[in-house]
């Protein structure tokens, strides 16, 4: 296995030996937005960066070349998705909101047009600066990868069937503020999304969504995990509002679901719930998530009933930033 944890100007590289890792820290001279890798060629890694567009490892993050220049990528790189059943096309999404291709594991990258031409585009904003907006996450159908799914925060949940040829705007019941999607590929008609507006989620590929809230008293959610064996299984990083999710003095809760049954708080063995800064959350194997907090990195091995403290040195520094991305590669 190998754990890439990404703060704001870190990256966390952890290897093998779950209980006992072997523990790299690559600092970087940018601000980390996101990342991605694949499990067929766990040693490449994408940064996404706030400052300076997107970067790309062969090494396991050892070293970084910038990559994008090529497309004119914007420099704000806000998403990265992989084709599962590809390692070679990779996709990109930008603030302003634009979408990006690469079909030669990231090396090079083609603008995929028409993605704010949509109708409800001109209703799209970021509120911290209300004169943008970008596309926050995308997901690939593992079941049918030329069907992307796109987040644009703040506004639409909207998809594409074709890759990026021909985009389809949200239907009426999606989420507004889409922070995260998940899909599964034991179940690839099925979509989650944990929005600032609250957790939702489709079992007919975003044609129709549902919002299962009972037991969620925090119902501003950011990140979604499902288990890597049951779909029926999920995981959501939550909090009251955005000031208590992002940035200290900050108040945020895992909670899980199980089949149908309610959310319940699944916190036991992690720090907080005061001072601690919303999780980014990870599936791996059969029963298995990573969380990525401000306090450190935790893994469970019961579906949440109880997390450990992965032995991770946590610079002092760490405890005031938010996770900007988390990938377990099995390789």
């Amino acid at each position: 296995m190998t754990l890439y944890a990404a703060l704001r100007e870190v990256l966390l590289v952890v290897r093998d030996e779950r209980e006992t890792p072997t523990v790299e820290r690559r600092r970087t001279d940018y601000d980390i937005a996101c990342l991605a890798a694949h499990p067929d060629v766990p040693d490449t890694v994408l940064l996404g960066t706030l400052d300076d567009g997107l970067y790309r490892s062969t090494d396991a993050g050892a070293s970084f070349e910038r990559v994008g220049a090529d497309a004119e990528m914007k420099p704000r790189v806000m998403s990265l998705a992989v084709n599962p059943n590809d390692p070679d096309e990779w996709w990109a999404g930008t603030e302003p909101s634009r979408v990006y291709r690469s079909t030669d594991a990231g090396r090079t990258w083609t603008e995929k047009p028409g993605l704010t031409d949509l109708p409800s585009a001109e209703d799209w904003y970021f509120p911290p600066r209300p004169d943008t907006h970008h596309v926050r996450w995308l997901e690939v159908d593992p079941g049918d990868p030329s069907h992307l799914y796109v987040g644009i925060e703040a506004g639409a949940l909207v998809q594409t069937f074709d890759r990026g040829e021909t985009w389809e705007d949200k239907v009426a019941t999606s989420r507004f503020d889409n922070h995260s999607l998940a899909t599964h590929r034991g179940a690839p008609e099925r979509v989650y999304s944990a929005a600032g507006d609250g957790y939702a989620e489709s079992h007919d590929r975003g044609a129709t969504w549902q919002y299962p809230q009972a037991g969620l008293n925090h119902r501003y959610t950011y990140s979604v995990a499902v288990d890597a064996a049951d779909p029926d299984t999920v995981l959501l990083s939550s909090a009251s509002g955005p000031g208590k999710a992002h940035s200290l003095p900050a108040e945020s809760y895992v909670y899980r679901r199980v089949g149908d049954g309610a959310w319940e708080q699944a916190m036991d063995g992690l720090p907080g719930p005061d001072g601690l800064i919303r999780a980014t959350l990870a599936s791996g194997a059969s029963d298995e998530f990573f969380a990525l907090t401000n306090r450190g990195l935790f893994r469970t091995t019961d579906a949440a009933e109880s997390w450990t403290a992965l032995d991770v040195p946590w610079d002092e520094g760490y405890e005031s930033q938010a996770g900007s991305g988390l990938v377990v590669v099995e390789d």
